[in-house]
């Protein structure tokens, strides 16, 4: 029988956001209040006080910058790995998952920590890549993701395990109302959502998000109301300020400086989908998953997105009618109008519930485990 507390390492480049992130970080979680060792190796960020808050240790390393010298860290991520009798090593993204797979090579078969991957999205196709399938356990987040990694690498398909993300409908509740004191603050400085419908792109700005459809989108809709505001939340990356501007100019040339507001990052945008009346998801490249879309209907939320990816997963499971055509604005105007006068009934859902996702994955952690210490004693 295996032993009942696990020590399990999460290694990933960084803890600043992103849904990759939020996974670790419900992971550690989940870990830590199971009486389990969590550790994350990262470069830090500003989701490390909320780890460190929950129970996980976090040893700050730059282990996902692209560069001959992380590759000195195979020999210290060995002794760290042997000194701490690590059980689980998980890793989440490729450059990462490199110096972690050289590490778990050398070191004995015997001793070693388990050795797990999931792949969080369709990457290029190359060798590089192929490093995330070399898992004993590779976790796919959706059907599509499973689909990419059967159909573009040979991999022995007894090894995946499909655990879709998950929300945690304690953190995001149906039909949720944010505190007075949050809608006085946000309303003093959005006066222009006030007493009207708020339509919501969440997305980071970046050029395959869907930011330009969604702007094309508004210009339609003001053509037939003004019953709405327009709400773009989503981080600048470093590097990626042009392209904001690019859309700011778009905005101004096409008169929508009114209606379309930049909003930035958001610690709050629970809050924020919870007053709106509807969020998209207008990717053009299809999502892996589509965390803020699950987060929104958790809420009870509509949500239109492109049928295309995990989002399209979720919308069929949950509210097929939001689904329309890969970069059909046109269909999504005509939509939204239909949804401002005649809202769609969210039901609840627990197809993708955080707590399946979290004991899911101590499943594979338990099920790795075991085999370790069997082989260990054999």
């Amino acid at each position: 029988m295996v032993s009942s507390r696990l020590t399990v390492v999460q290694m990933l480049p960084a803890l600043a956001s992103g849904g990759v992130e939020r996974g670790t970080l419900e992971v550690g979680a989940y870990l830590s209040a199971n009486g389990h060792r969590s550790i994350v190796i990262s470069a830090g960020g500003r989701m490390v006080k909320k780890l460190l808050e929950q129970g996980s240790e976090h040893v700050e390393w730059t282990i996902g910058k692209k560069s001959i010298f992380t590759i000195k860290l195979v020999s210290r991520l060995r002794k760290f790995l042997e000194k701490e009798h690590v059980d689980i090593l998980h890793v989440r993204s490729r450059f990462p998952a490199w110096i972690a797979y050289l590490t778990w090579k050398e070191m004995d078969p015997k001793t070693r920590p388990a050795f797990v991957t999931t792949v969080h999205g369709p990457y290029s196709v190359s060798g590089y890549s192929a490093v995330m399938i070399k898992g004993e356990r590779v976790i796919v987040i959706s059907e599509m993701i499973r689909d990419y990694v059967t159909s573009q690498y040979e991999v022995d398909s007894e090894k995946l395990r499909l655990i879709y993300r998950g929300v945690d409908a304690d953190e995001f509740p149906y039909q949720y109302q944010p505190k007075p004191s949050w809608l006085k603050t946000w309303y003093y400085e959005y006066p222009k959502t006030l007493n009207t419908n708020i339509l919501v792109l969440p997305a980071r700005v970046t050029k395959w998000k869907g930011h330009e459809d969604f702007i094309d989108l508004v210009i339609q809709l003001r053509k037939h109301t003004l019953d709405f505001h327009a709400l773009i939340v989503g981080e600048v990356k470093k590097g990626k300020s042009g392209y904001l501007k690019k859309l700011e100019k778009k905005v101004k040339d096409a008169g929508m400086s009114d209606i379309i507001t930049f909003v930035g990052h958001r610690d709050d945008l629970r809050e924020i989908m919870a007053i709106s009346k509807i969020v998209y998801s207008l990717s053009l490249e299809p999502e892996a998953f589509g965390r803020t879309t699950l987060e929104a209907l958790s809420l009870g939320i509509p949500v239109i997105g492109y049928s295309h990816g995990g989002v399209s997963e979720q919308l069929a499971a949950i509210l097929p009618e939001g689904r329309i055509d890969l970069g059909n604005v046109a269909e999504a105007a005509m939509l939204t109008l239909s949804w401002l006068h005649k809202p769609p009934q969210v039901a609840m859902s627990q197809t993708f519930s955080l707590q399946q996702m979290l004991e899911k994955t101590m499943a594979v952690y338990r099920e790795l485990a075991e085999q370790r210490q069997q082989g260990s004693a054999g």
